[in-house]
């Protein structure tokens, strides 16, 4: 089972890392996460209008392009970007999650941070850690949380792709700067 997560993480961060080697890699690579940031916010606030106000007070927000996998462990990777909403400072970060469990699939989501103030962005940013416990089914195309205030500086919505998981498991989930698109 070890060697299924190392495969699972392999195959999601290795793909990473070679993109950043290339400066036009790297360009392509921040563009690409730009966009579908852009894609994803507008999503959010489609499908959940009153997110809108949020954003408007935040100091900053993120948006993670995700995918997941499952076989008895989990495990998965992404990239995304944090943005300081005043500067328009971008911060290319990845994520890697692992966890132990009752799971079978695979799903690919996306997340959105936004954060109240400039210290739980900057924490975010430059220590980046969540971890998390979930028991989640997801199957379909897509569905957002509709939190509308802050809980202890963040807001944090899911996108579900297309994919189908179900799982139960307690995971760990670790986000960071990822130094060669920065």
């Amino acid at each position: 089972m070890n060697r299924l997560l190392v495969l699972i993480l392999v195959v999601a961060l290795v793909p990473l890392g070679a993109l950043a080697q290339d400066p036009e890699k790297a360009e392509g690579k921040r563009a690409k996460l730009d966009a579908i940031a852009g894609e994803t916010l507008e999503m959010l606030f489609s499908e959940a209008p009153q997110t809108k106000e949020m954003y408007k007070k935040a100091y900053g927000y993120a948006v993670f392009s995700n995918m997941k996998f499952a076989l008895g462990v989990s495990g998965g990777g992404g990239s995304g970007v944090a943005v300081n909403r005043d500067s328009d400072e971008r911060t290319y970060m990845k994520m890697g999650t692992v966890g132990v469990g009752l799971g079978l699939g695979g799903k690919k989501y996306r997340v959105v941070f936004l954060f109240e103030n400039q210290q739980t962005f900057d924490n975010f940013v430059n220590k980046g850690w969540q971890a998390d416990t979930s028991a989640s089914a997801t199957a379909g195309t897509s569905g957002a949380g509709v939190a509308s205030t802050f809980n202890h500086g963040i807001a944090i919505y899911q996108f579900s792709d297309k994919g189908l998981m179900a799982q139960a498991e307690i995971a760990g989930t670790k986000y960071w700067k990822a130094d060669k698109l920065n």
